[in-house]
């Protein structure tokens, strides 16, 4: 099967100083706005495209990671990801972080990393992007 997510989102005036708005059209979860001030100078009120990209990148690996330690036989009994997209005006966007920690019983550091590491290579999101992505993983 294959599952088709929508977002939508307008845009009004000029990019400086103009400011507009993204829904989740698929999932009804919301509209936020969006400018580039928040882009370009960070915001606790206003969402950014790289704020969106980070989110599907976390939830991405989440899942990824989750499967792959399952698939190892040392189902994890949680994952925490924060992905930290970096955006440079003028040059755009120029990496993504992942910053992990799971609660994983019966696995060693060893394949706990190694796993992370084929997870980032894995997700689909992170197939999707072409930038640097890093990751930082620890075995709680």
């Amino acid at each position: 099967m294959t599952v088709t997510s929508e977002a939508h989102s307008t845009w009004a005036g000029s990019l400086f100083e103009g400011s507009g708005t993204v829904a989740f059209s698929s999932s009804n979860l919301g509209t936020f706005p969006v400018n580039w001030k928040a882009r370009s100078e960070g915001s606790d009120t206003t969402t950014t495209p790289e704020e969106l990209i980070a989110a599907a990148h976390a939830s991405c690996f989440n899942m990824a990671f989750s499967l792959a330690l399952a698939e190892n036989g040392t189902p994890p009994e949680s994952v925490n990801t924060t992905a930290s997209v970096t955006f440079k005006p003028g040059t755009g966007i120029t990496g993504s972080h992942l910053n992990v920690n799971a609660v994983v019983p019966g696995i060693t550091p060893e394949r706990f990393q190694e796993i992370a590491n084929d997870a980032k290579a894995g997700c689909p999101v992170s197939q999707a992007l072409s930038i640097e992505i890093t990751i930082e993983a620890t075995l709680a």
